[in-house]
């Protein structure tokens, strides 16, 4: 059984039926809502939508191509992208991390044997934001981290203005962030992630 399988929140969404051609046979077309974890073919979408939605506010990305490649070559299983008709709409890229808060290091590495995710980046697509997605995507990512045997819990920083849409998604607030990025400051963020075992018995994973 694939991971994929396993997982039923991860499977295409279909949110219209197949078109169909004028002699009433059906033509082939991509699912209408896609979720799936990222490969590195994604890293230069992953980029523009993320380039296009940072720099406006900071200036700077939370990753760079190199970086998202990096992350999708050594963990893309800690990634998820929603795709809408074949096209990427919003996405999340993660790590694992081996300490209790994130250090200047969590910016770049990826350990292996952590047992907490670090979020590096959520961002959705101009076109389509103002519509709830960033808190859908997130809410299915979670969903996924449960299935994870090695998944304790979720960290990320995020800019004060951001804490309000993070504690509605279920992250606690654990204080400033020792992290820096030139002249910005940050909170770090906690979500619990529940055990393995648990997520097995009551919702099929």
């Amino acid at each position: 059984m694939s991971a994929l399988s396993a997982l039923p929140f991860l499977k295409p969404v279909h949110l219209r039926s197949p078109r169909s051609s004028p002699g009433g046979q059906r033509r082939h077309t991509l699912p209408a809502s896609e979720f799936r974890c990222l490969s590195p073919e994604d890293a230069v979408s992953v980029f523009e939508i993320e380039r296009e939605a940072f720099i406006s506010v900071s200036g700077d990305c939370p990753l760079h191509l190199d970086e998202i490649r990096h992350f999708l070559n050594l963990c893309p299983e800690l990634s998820l992208g929603w795709f809408e008709e074949g096209r990427l709409v919003a996405f999340i890229i993660g790590s694992l991390w081996d300490q209790e808060r994130l250090s200047q290091a969590a910016l770049t590495l990826h350990k292996p044997q952590g047992s907490a995710v670090h979020i590096h980046v959520l961002a959705v697509h101009r076109t389509v934001r103002q519509q709830g997605k960033g808190s859908i995507l997130m809410w299915r990512y979670l969903r996924y981290l449960r299935c994870l045997p090695f998944a304790r819990r979720a960290l990320l920083m995020c800019e004060h203005f951001l804490v309000p849409f993070y504690q509605k998604c279920g992250f606690e607030a654990l204080g400033p962030c020792e992290v820096t990025v030139g002249d910005l400051a940050f909170v770090e963020m906690q979500h619990p992630v529940r055990g393995h075992a648990f997520m097995r018995r009551n919702s099929g994973c």
